[in-house]
């Protein structure tokens, strides 16, 4: 290639690159009354940055080629500071690893844009070969915190090159630009996925939610943990207690973990999290709602049947498919609420709603009755009374 033909390309995936990010989104017509998808993911693969993929020195890059390509852009940690948007992004290269950026976006549904550098995470004395999912905790004490997954390959089985060990790593900052490394959460797990810190001291200590596992991938007899812990800095939970454990013939069957930091509202703490079930076509990933009380965050109150979002239309296709995924949100100060969701781990979604819909689904919808003949039951009795309303007040919509 020559240096014209060199030059005109550059220019021309620069022009492009920033169309796809100032472009608008728009939202999807005929939602279901809970919240509103939106017709663009808000970060692909192709919103990272070029200078992140491409060597621009025509001497070393003669034929403009991706030297370090990405794969994916998902599961990002979500917090509005100073009324900006902000995800910190679980962003894959083309090698499997992952890395953590920020995005930032004005008003949290498109325009989008990466940060020039990625996160360069500190690392401990045991450095991790990968790291991803990160949860963000505006705490009361100050600091914002990132606790992610931090694995390493398991030293117990040198033979098996897919044997690994996750643990909960947590770092904290103030800006999203510097971070402070701290020791990795302590418990009696052998293993630990999906940890997160719960935004207000308990009882003067610092409140965990955690996943323990058995083993890397298999969660053993376990479910949505809850543990406690003196210090931050060198974190460690003694005894874990499951509050939200694994249900048979349900939307958590195989696996449930906490999503982003819960939502504190005059009713309660609301929580997202993810449920994983086997099919046919193999693991799926939806996501779903409960709440705590206020006066106890492990304990549960209301526990709405179902999941509350599962993969749609072309969400269902991706690096790993049929998968929902969320853990960052953001509440604004309109009590609007943003929920970051990344689909078939492969690029990040948007979804809007706000606190009243969100405290009305999860107060006012039923619970599952837990087997097939109660739930039709359950039905039936809303058929019952839908079709009295309909007879009384709307009759010419009858057939």
């Amino acid at each position: 290639m020559k240096r014209a033909k060199f030059d005109k390309k550059l220019n021309l995936i620069f022009k492009e690159h920033q169309k796809l990010i100032k472009r608008k989104n728009k939202k999807v017509k005929n939602g279901n009354g809970i919240y509103e998808r939106y017709k663009f993911p808000v970060l692909t693969a192709e919103h990272t940055p070029l200078i992140w993929r491409y060597d621009l020195e025509y001497e070393t890059n003669p034929y403009f080629m991706e030297r370090l390509g990405m794969n994916t852009t998902f599961n990002a940690g979500a917090i509005e500071l100073d009324g900006k948007y902000y995800l910190v992004v679980r962003s894959e290269g083309v090698n499997v690893k992952s890395f953590f950026a920020v995005a930032e976006s004005p008003n949290g549904i498109d325009r989008f844009r990466f940060w020039d550098h990625p996160i360069v995470m500190p690392v401990n004395e045991d450095p991790e070969t990968n790291v991803y999912d990160m949860r963000l905790t505006k705490h009361e004490d100050g600091w914002i915190y990132g606790l992610f997954c931090a694995e390493r390959k398991d030293p117990d089985k040198p033979d098996d090159s897919s044997a690994a060990i996750a643990a909960c790593g947590i770092a904290r900052t103030r800006d999203l630009l510097s971070w402070e490394r701290l020791d990795d959460l302590k418990t009696p797990s052998p293993q630990q996925r999906n940890c997160v810190l719960h935004p207000e001291f308990v009882g003067g200590k610092y409140a965990f939610y955690t996943r323990p596992q058995s083993g890397f991938i298999d969660t053993g007899e376990s479910g949505i943990g809850w543990g406690l812990s003196e210090s931050v800095e060198h974190a460690v939970i003694t005894r874990e207690t499951i509050f939200d454990p694994r249900l048979y013939h349900t939307v958590k069957e195989v696996k449930n973990g906490q999503g982003p930091t819960p939502l504190k509202t005059e009713k309660g703490w609301l929580h997202m999290a993810h449920g994983v079930r086997y099919t046919a076509a193999g693991l799926r990933y939806v996501l779903y709602m409960f709440m705590t009380g206020l006066d106890d965050p492990s304990k549960v109150i209301y526990r709405p049947g179902g999941h509350f979002m599962a993969p749609h239309g072309k969400e269902r296709v991706g690096d790993v498919s049929n998968v929902v995924f969320c853990n960052g949100w953001i509440k604004n100060k309109k009590d609007e609420v943003f929920i970051y969701y990344a689909s078939s781990d492969t690029r990040m979604h948007v979804a809007t709603t706000s606190i009243d819909k969100l405290l009305d689904y999860v107060m006012h919808t039923p619970e599952d009755p837990g087997r097939t003949g109660l739930c039709a039951k359950q039905r039936d009795d809303l058929v019952t009374k839908n079709l009295s309303i309909l007879q009384e007040r709307y009759p010419d919509i009858l057939f």
